[in-house]
């Protein structure tokens, strides 16, 4: 039996891959510090851990103790935008927290690391953005991304460590801490609705983007380690249908069955138009049926009316304010 580690198996993105690796018999261990997720997300017949990626002895221990043949790597904190005002944060949690878990991996003869890094890493790059496309990330949450796939890079040159980065975008489901507000716009919006409070929207929201249900993309990250020609591959995965933000609103309001109203902010620095190319990982995992967008929220938002609005937590310890939008005041400043 192959024995996997799942970090951030707390969390959305992490918990249903979680549940696809035991739906394929491997046994699990999940490894999170519910920073952003929760313990009820994790499946039946995981073995969870509570820590951090940052408690390199910790890790070093689950590594001894476990011989893993896998490892999942999806604990990160994916903010982009807030990224730029909480650099060290961004790359202590998605860099150097990354590293310990690379550096157990060669220590420990992983066969295969599973990275999910973004579609953040190609910046503004034309749409859609292909694996060819060369990443000009164009935020901090990006630039650590794209260097942790460059550090799996040189550890399979240097010591023969396999790996798989999947670059997923805008993935939206069942699971989502809709109670963060600076990510996520789809949880975002059912959250203010379920409050009575308005869909925020920063700029006239004709930004464009492919929203991805997480159904599209668990399975195939699951069981990539058993697709021999996706070894030291990176691939695209996602929605291939773009939507502007304005027209998200609208589906989102329609499926929680609210009277949505918008409230444009002022903008603030992100890519206009943000989308993906699929096709290599199409001829890696094959062409599967996409849930539609319609069909995706209706779901998520049935999970949400279920679950209840969360609060919208501030962010504490924020390093930079110069520059920060003006809807996310009141933080609390770091102090080194």
């Amino acid at each position: 039996m192959s024995v996997s580690l799942v970090t951030g198996g707390a969390g959305f993105m992490g918990s249903h891959v979680a549940d696809h690796l035991l739906w394929l018999g491997h046994k699990v261990i999940v490894l999170d510090d519910l920073s952003g997720g929760f313990a009820d997300n994790v499946p039946e017949g995981a073995t969870f851990v509570k820590g951090s990626i940052l408690d390199e002895k910790l890790v070093d221990r689950l590594f001894e103790e476990n011989s893993f043949s896998y490892v999942y790597h999806l604990a990160a904190y994916a903010a982009e935008g807030l990224s730029h005002f909480i650099k060290r944060f961004n790359y202590r949690n998605n860099l150097i927290g990354s590293v310990n878990l690379i550096n157990a991996a060669v220590n420990h003869q992983v066969k295969c690391f599973v990275f999910t890094s973004s579609i953040a890493v190609y910046g503004a790059a034309q749409s859609p953005m292909t694996e060819e496309t060369i990443p000009v990330p164009e935020d901090s949450y990006g630039i650590a991304k794209l260097a942790v796939e460059q550090e799996l890079n040189i550890s399979r040159e240097m010591f023969g460590l396999d790996y798989i980065i999947f670059r997923p975008h805008n993935v939206y489901g069942e699971r989502q801490n809709i109670g963060d507000r600076y990510r996520n716009v789809v949880g975002i919006f059912m959250n203010q609705l379920l409050q009575g409070e308005a869909m925020t929207i920063f700029g006239d929201g004709t930004q464009m983007r492919a929203f991805t249900h997480i159904k599209d993309i668990a399975p195939i990250i699951a069981a990539s380690v058993d697709y021999s020609s996706a070894r030291n591959q990176i691939f695209n995965v996602g929605a291939d249908v773009p939507y502007t933000v304005n027209d998200l609103a609208k589906v989102v309001a329609d499926a929680m069955g609210k009277q949505g109203r918008a409230l444009h902010l002022d903008p603030r620095k992100e890519v206009k138009i943000a989308f993906s190319d699929h096709s290599k990982a199409e001829a890696v995992f094959g062409k599967r049926e996409k849930t539609s967008l319609k069909i995706g929220i209706s779901a998520m938002a049935e999970w949400v009316r279920k679950h209840g609005a969360r609060e919208s937590t501030v962010f504490e310890n924020i390093e930079i304010t110069k520059n920060m939008p003006p809807s996310w005041a009141g933080v609390t400043l770091a102090r080194a």
